[in-house]
């Protein structure tokens, strides 16, 4: 009977394609939600090295320690004085904290809808 009768090799051919080609564009979408995950991950360690250099009084003048804290400040954004404690190390800990914590929801967030939206 014709149920029984396996499709033509055309037919078989377009649907590999197809599916071909929806993987590999799920594949790409993936690898963008992945990457800006990534990014979002990145900015939070690069907060959180900011928040131990401080907490723990690293050496201003090292070249690293500099660095990182340049970039804290630049990713930081408008986060840096949301809280003004008395103490210059609590007020790193939840301003740069709560940045680096927003980063990793947004991120998340982010990915999650391109994951959907494609």
């Amino acid at each position: 009977s014709a149920a029984e009768a396996p499709p033509p090799r055309t037919q078989i051919r377009a649907r590999s394609r197809a599916d071909f080609q929806r993987r590999t564009w799920r594949r790409g979408v993936d690898a963008i939600a992945t990457a800006v995950t990534l990014a979002a991950v990145i900015v939070a360690v690069i907060l959180a090295l900011h928040i131990v250099f401080v907490v723990f009084e690293a050496n201003a003048a090292n070249g690293i320690v500099t660095t990182i804290n340049d970039w804290a400040g630049s990713l930081a954004w408008k986060f840096k004085d949301v809280f003004t404690p008395a103490d210059p190390k609590a007020a790193a800990l939840i301003n740069y904290g709560l940045a680096a914590v927003l980063y990793l929801v947004v991120g998340r967030f982010v990915a999650g809808l391109i994951r959907r939206a494609f």
